[in-house]
């Protein structure tokens, strides 16, 4: 087997154990996991493929792909939270593929760099977390990777093919997250004369732009194709928050998120680790010169980069969609790096320093500082990472291409104990699951349920609820509860008092709060139980 296919195989079966992992080790987290995963059971619940909805009402935030998809691996496998949370990391392994084809058609004849491409990306600690939560991004990263196939097709062919896939890929995106796919594909559209070898330009440059406007153009009827019919079936606010709240409202001044310009550089080191303390990526990227390779992936990350920075929301996901390209250029670098025998001392001594905190996490002085569930991290995880440090720096590989693959058998171990020694004690404390199965009893007897405050759809997969919450803002609860006499509110609390644990129906420890269903005739009798 070649090393490139030895490669694929080990990306692939970590990419299964991380899966796997997550999936035993945690639920679907609120508020954003749960959520989208709930707009998915309410358009299963509805029959309806066309307008997203979220406790009854038109949910307008994202486009439907990613509910679609979960829609079909539903249709196979029964509705269960696990079909739904293995969609986007389904995404995530075939990124690792698509960008080891991008490579093979960058540097033809550098097979090493396709074959590092996929080590290098599952190996991004944030990368290989992120791609086992239920989001879009990877959707999106996909997208992005297919346009620049495009691309790249069409240096090596021209025709329509590689319009055709760019088209596709302007569709594709913006039904998994909107026309923020062209963020992330038009720079290196655009800037095609500076990455274009001699012997691959297009005899015109007028016939590269106007194919470039008619994929555009096809790529917005294809998502058309939904937007319209869904704009006028879910009426004039649905049709106005997705044609501009939800694009050019977020870009000019940001409903939610907003951050200042600079706030993704310092972000940037972290999310990149452990490849930012690798010593050879350094010693690689000052003999790195600017072929056309290397200016194709820079055309895209660096306009990519100042373009997320001047939008005023920020989140750190939004980049996910720019690492394939940062890994091809790490892949490349590390052809003319070479190594040395201290090149992993700087991560092992972060990955020492993060074993020493998970050891120390469960020392009682620090409990009245962190959450109670601390307390159940066993230091042996810690204590395993600390040999694991030192393992690195008692004999590290010379050759870059082992010291890769130790990296990234390092960061998946890491990510491993994380979910095992971590998040699954942690399990209780996000799991919604017990107070879900007591609203959908509630709601099977007829009994109405009152959510205080913003209900970002927690319960309604979870619980298979067939009909919304009542969302009450506080004005709003004492008009209720004289009304729903029989009735129960959900609410949420700082602090667990004798008084609400001694009334709740129902209690559990909710993300460092705690979530409590009380009945009505006892918010009635006492009103000061609501938390202010």
């Amino acid at each position: 087997m070649r090393a490139g296919a030895r490669i694929a195989a080990l990306c692939a079966g970590l990419w299964l154990a991380l899966l796997v992992c997550s999936l035993l080790a945690r639920p679907l987290l609120p508020i954003d996991e749960t959520r989208y995963a709930a707009v998915a059971w309410e358009m299963w619940l509805r029959g309806d493929w066309l307008v997203p909805h979220l406790n009854g009402q038109p949910y307008s935030h994202k486009p439907p792909l990613l509910f679609w998809l979960i829609q079909l691996a539903w249709s196979v496998g029964g509705v269960r939270d696990w079909a739904a949370r293995s969609v986007p990391p389904l995404f995530a392994l075939l990124n690792l593929f698509l960008a080891a084809a991008l490579a093979r058609r960058l540097w033809p004849e550098r097979p090493a760099v396709a074959a590092r491409v996929p080590l290098l990306l599952l190996g991004t600690t944030f990368w290989a977390l992120f791609g086992t939560l239920l989001m879009f991004d990877m959707l999106v990263a996909s997208f992005t990777l297919l346009g620049l196939l495009g691309l790249t097709d069409l240096a090596r062919r021209g025709g329509r093919r590689g319009w055709g896939l760019f088209a596709l890929a302007i569709g594709g995106g913006v039904l998994a997250k909107g026309p923020v796919i062209l963020l992330y594909l038009l720079p290196t559209t655009l800037l095609a004369p500076w990455w274009l070898e001699a012997r691959q330009r297009p005899p015109r440059w007028r016939d590269w732009y106007g194919g470039l406007a008619a994929a555009v153009a096809l790529g917005a009827a294809l998502a058309l194709a939904w937007a319209l019919p869904a704009a006028w079936w879910g009426g004039a606010e649905y049709r106005q928050s997705i044609f501009w709240g939800q694009t050019s409202g977020r870009m000019v001044e940001s409903f939610a998120h907003a951050r200042p310009w600079w706030w993704y550089l310092p972000l940037l080191p972290l999310l990149l680790l452990p490849w930012t303390l690798w010593p050879p990526l350094w010693r690689g990227l000052r003999m790195l010169r600017l072929e056309p390779g290397v200016r194709f992936c820079l055309a895209g990350v660096l306009p990519g980069l100042l373009a997320f920075s001047l939008i005023s929301g920020k989140q750190v996901h939004y980049l996910i969609p720019l690492f394939p390209a940062l890994a091809l250029l790490a892949a490349r670098t590390l052809e003319d790096a070479p190594g040395r025998r201290r090149d992993l001392w700087p991560a092992a001594a972060l990955l020492g320093a993060f074993g020493l905190l998970l050891a120390a996490l469960p020392l009682p002085v620090l409990w009245h500082r962190l959450p109670d569930w601390i307390e159940s991290v066993s230091p042996l995880w810690g204590l395993g990472l600390l040999a694991l440090a030192a393992l690195l720096v008692w004999r590290g590989p010379l050759e870059v291409g082992r010291q890769a693959l130790v990296l990234l058998l390092t960061t998946v171990t890491v990510l491993l104990v994380v979910h095992l020694g971590i998040l699954r004690p942690a399990h209780a404390y996000y799991d919604v699951a017990p107070m879900s199965e007591r609203l959908a009893a509630l709601q099977e007897q007829g009994v109405p349920v009152a959510h205080l405050g913003n209900y970002h759809g927690q319960f309604q997969l979870s619980g298979r609820l067939i009909r919304p919450l009542t969302e009450l803002e506080h004005p709003q609860l004492a008009d209720w509860l004289a009304r729903h006499a029989d009735g129960k509110v959900l609410l949420y609390a700082r602090h667990m008092t004798p008084q609400l644990q001694a009334r709740a129906e129902l209690w559990q420890p909710y993300r460092g709060r705690y979530l409590l269903l009380l009945p009505a005739a006892a918010l009635s009798a006492d009103p000061g139980l609501v938390p202010p």
